[in-house]
């Protein structure tokens, strides 16, 4: 639920300049970069693919969450798909999305292909035999050619209605949600360098208090949906205290929210926010301060904060004019070295399914595979890839880069957990438990309550 309240947020924080123009009759109309004219990209895969595709006068039609900004960009990519194959595509996108898909694919009027913001949405047809098995020459391809691959093949492998196991979903276009924020300068003026691992981390927090300051800017308010921040910190957190399949057991409830292992999570990030010599405006305000307000910390003068750990959108709310690598930047929220979990990120991101089998909804996914399908959207705004295989210098600025090297670089990817839990769980109970925890309530009193709910909904 809030990978789709916030997705409109990171375009914003992570748009570029317009892109290059180009010449030519239908070409200029059609297509963002002409095919040749820019070694950041990948043509090869592009001539490649057009060699062996022609499906001149077939049509696909492609339904996804993507609306205004994300709709163009989206089809910038799509057009490159026409351009090589002579088939039209033709996308609908709807802020009703999870709502419509449902009733599309009952009625037997679904698209060709559709975009799924959210796995448990996708498994959740798949297991009513309303998608398409993609083949497990294509679960391999992404195995092989993504950073964390099996992380990314078991995010789109669910339970058919025979109850067998299949790859359905593929993956294209991720979120980092794994950041820590901060002003360059700030560090520079106190002698702080960035951390790279926890215990590095937790030693620049004590420092930063030693030295008469606060290292950290906190907030969960969010209306209705406040708590949420909360959860995407026990979620890193958890997968940096525990290994990938404890966190996977966790969001199915196979083991309960007051187990000790997540009860230890939800107290690292009670470590940070419970603790009022860590927090701008001691720990209550952490559930007092709205999000968007939180990071204005470490651009007041001098600092409240040092530090703020959030998503890829969170520049939305900086102040104006700020520029990114001069006036903020980020570092991967790190890892323990002692633990030895490799480097895992926590993400969000979309998946492409088959709703409604054809040669050129086939066509279109075999499209996914090339470089070219990603560095065309890298190149505008928006947009990180796993994909090791696309060029990172097709990235449109530095920030965008910088992310999508913490992408490649994970040794574990897993979805953000709230968002894979029944709604009532991870938006609901797991919200509300975090604010009762940062006011108070201990850990294993809020697992207990947490779990409570869940076990009256099965």
């Amino acid at each position: 639920m809030k990978t789709l309240l916030l997705a409109g947020a990171v375009a914003l924080a992570l748009c570029s300049a317009a892109p290059m123009a180009v010449s030519g009759g239908a070409l200029a109309a059609d297509l963002k970069f002409a095919p040749g004219e820019d070694a950041r990209f990948n043509w090869k895969s592009f001539e490649d693919f057009k060699a062996a595709h022609d499906l001149s006068g077939q049509e696909m039609s492609l339904f996804g969450p993507w609306l205004s900004a994300d709709k163009d960009l989206i089809e910038s990519v799509t057009a490159y798909f026409e351009e090589a194959t002579g088939a039209k595509v033709k996308y609908s996108g709807s802020d009703s999305f999870e709502q419509q898909i449902v009733i599309d694919t009952q009625a037997g009027s679904a698209p060709n292909v559709a975009v799924f913001p959210q796995p448990g949405l996708a498994s959740d047809l798949a297991s009513k035999g309303l998608l398409v098995p993609l083949g497990n020459e294509t679960a391999d391809w992404i195995k092989n050619n993504y950073a964390a691959g099996q992380s990314w093949v078991d995010l789109g492998t669910y339970e058919g209605k025979d109850g067998t196991s299949a790859f359905y979903a593929f993956p294209y276009k991720a979120d980092v949600k794994s950041l820590v924020w901060f002003v360059p300068e700030n560090f520079e003026d106190a002698g702080y360098e960035v951390p790279t691992t926890m215990e590095e981390l937790k030693a620049l927090s004590e420092q930063i208090v030693a030295d008469g300051e606060t290292p950290w800017c906190i907030g969960l308010g969010s209306g209705g949906a406040t708590g949420w921040p909360a959860t995407d910190w026990v979620e890193d957190l958890m997968l940096r205290t525990q290994p990938p399949e404890v966190y996977d057991q966790w969001v199915r409830n196979e083991i309960p929210f007051d187990d000790e292992r997540v009860v230890a999570a939800i107290d690292e990030f009670g470590a940070f926010a419970k603790n009022d010599k860590y927090v701008d405006g001691g720990t209550s305000a952490v559930v007092s301060t709205d999000f968007r307000d939180s990071p204005k910390g470490l651009f007041a003068s001098p600092p409240k904060c040092y530090m703020h750990r959030q998503a890829s959108f969170i520049p939305s709310f900086f102040p104006e004019g700020t520029e990114l690598g001069r006036d903020a930047d980020f570092f991967y929220f790190p890892a323990y070295a002692e633990k030895d979990l490799g480097t895992p990120v926590l993400g969000a991101g979309t998946l492409f399914a088959i709703t409604k089998d054809s040669e050129v909804a086939r066509a279109f996914i075999d499209f996914l595979k090339t470089p070219i399908a990603h560095e065309i959207w890298m190149a505008q705004a928006g947009f990180l890839t796993p994909y090791t295989g696309a060029n990172p210098d097709a990235y449109a600025n530095d920030a965008l880069r910088k992310q999508g090297e913490i992408l490649t670089s994970a040794t574990t990817f897993r979805f953000d957990a709230s968002d894979l839990m029944p709604g009532k769980i991870g938006a609901g109970a797991f919200w509300t438990g975090m604010i009762d925890y940062v006011g108070g309530k201990s850990a294993k009193d809020v697992g207990a309550e947490i779990q409570k709910e869940w076990d009256a909904i099965k």
